[in-house]
């Protein structure tokens, strides 16, 4: 009861100060909330940005190993003549793993392609993003339709000419028809018939939203340009069973690919197992630089804040000094004044860190309006900002807390 009655005070005592000494307390708590402002803002950008690249590359597949002849990784030493000498994913390869590796749940193959022009009548799309996938890469990635459905396995293998389209290269090419589904464009020369329509996702920072997206059988795509694994090279997916782990799937995969390519025991791999986690990881490890870098930016206002608030409690312990006087002559002990003035140090830094979160949340509320993009005030960020806001204040009224603790009682009292 005794620390909730100092707290109270404490609080009633900062109030008063912000009242009394505005414009001083005013330019204070603006150091401190400028500096809040500041490491907030950025940890909210970083944390915005990582999280939608992470949600963008998330869609890949956290549970799918990529098995190319390229890694995501790469050391100091980097052999770039022996990656570019493999051999790239087949098709064939592709089906000889499938019955072959107890852990995996599916194994697709698909092939990326850009700068190709979608036409449709007068209308046309240049911007495409078109993949050419396997019979079974719906059990691979998690893909949502607003219309329509997958390619049928008699589809995949035969390379029929259909296609499942994303819902902004439908505005685009059919702006008065909210289904397309049964309708043709025309890609690599050739008519394809709509079977799907993906749900639309909305942009996103990789670009890998399928609004933009044309997706074709990968048997289709085959015919109509050269697999040379050098310009185009396809990529295997091989996804985990529930309960697999990663480890033991590339176990697998590794003792498969290297049969099925009659690799000597000797022999390097000749292929490289990529997984999602390499890219999350190398974005968690860029973004918590970004991170450090704000907190030294925002460091130096808080610093600024932090003498202010410093000040005010050395100019307040010299104003109550007959006060503290009376209250220890009365009885009140020395650590009864320590925290007396420390809490209100730590209530007026905390003021203006709440000033400095308020400003950040207006800033992204309007952010929000002007850019497609989401930033958001995670409940993390707020925690810290009033965390640093208690520390400063902490550290910046430890001093005039413990002279005003260690008064003598009469020559307080008689100091004017």
């Amino acid at each position: 009861m005794l620390i909730l009655r100092i707290i109270s005070e404490s609080f009633a005592s900062a109030v008063h100060e912000l009242l009394v000494n505005r414009l001083r307390t005013f330019l204070t708590l603006m150091g401190i909330s400028i500096g809040i402002f500041c490491v907030i803002t950025i940890f909210s950008a970083v944390d915005s940005l990582e999280n939608n690249l992470k949600t963008s590359i998330d869609k890949f597949g956290n549970d799918v190993i990529y098995v190319s002849k390229w890694p995501w990784s790469f050391g100091s030493d980097y052999p770039w003549w022996e990656y570019w000498r493999r051999p790239h994913g087949t098709y064939n390869e592709m089906r000889q793993m499938e019955d072959k590796i107890p852990s995996a749940k599916a194994v697709g193959i698909v092939l990326y392609l850009g700068g190709k022009i979608i036409k449709q009548g007068s209308y046309s799309v240049s911007n495409a993003f078109i993949s050419g996938v396997s019979y079974n890469y719906n059990l691979i990635q998690n893909l949502e339709f607003d219309e329509g459905r997958f390619f049928t396995q008699q589809e995949s293998f035969a390379g029929q000419s259909v296609c499942i389209i994303g819902a902004g290269v439908s505005e685009q090419l059919f702006p008065s028809i909210n289904n397309p589904i049964g309708n043709h464009i025309t890609l690599l020369n050739r008519k394809l018939r709509i079977v799907g329509l993906f749900k639309k996702e909305g942009e996103s920072i990789m670009q890998n939203s399928n609004d933009n997206a044309v997706m074709i059988p990968y048997n289709f795509l085959k015919t109509r340009v050269h697999v040379d694994g050098d310009e185009m090279e396809p990529s295997i997916l091989v996804k985990a069973n529930a309960g697999a782990s990663l480890d033991e799937l590339k176990d697998e995969i590794r003792s498969v690919l290297r049969s099925i390519r009659r690799q000597r025991p000797t022999e390097k791999d000749n292929f490289a197992m990529n997984q999602i986690s390499f890219l999350s990881n190398g974005i968690s490890s860029l973004f918590s630089v970004v991170d450090w870098v704000g907190l030294i930016i925002g460091g130096f206002a808080i610093l600024v804040g932090g003498f202010g608030i410093a000040n005010i409690m050395f100019v307040s312990v010299r104003e109550r000094t007959n006060i503290i006087g009376i209250k220890k002559a009365l009885g009140a002990k020395s650590y009864f004044i320590l925290l007396e003035f420390l809490s209100e140090a730590i209530i007026l830094s905390m003021i203006g860190g709440i000033l400095g979160l308020f400003f950040v949340y207006l800033i992204l509320i309007g952010a929000n309006n002007i850019i497609d993009f989401q930033f958001v005030l995670s409940l993390k960020n707020i925690i810290t900002g009033i965390s640093i806001s208690a520390a400063i204040g902490l550290v910046a009224g430890l001093i005039p807390a413990i002279a005003a603790s260690r008064l003598h009682p009469v020559d307080a009292i008689r100091f004017k």
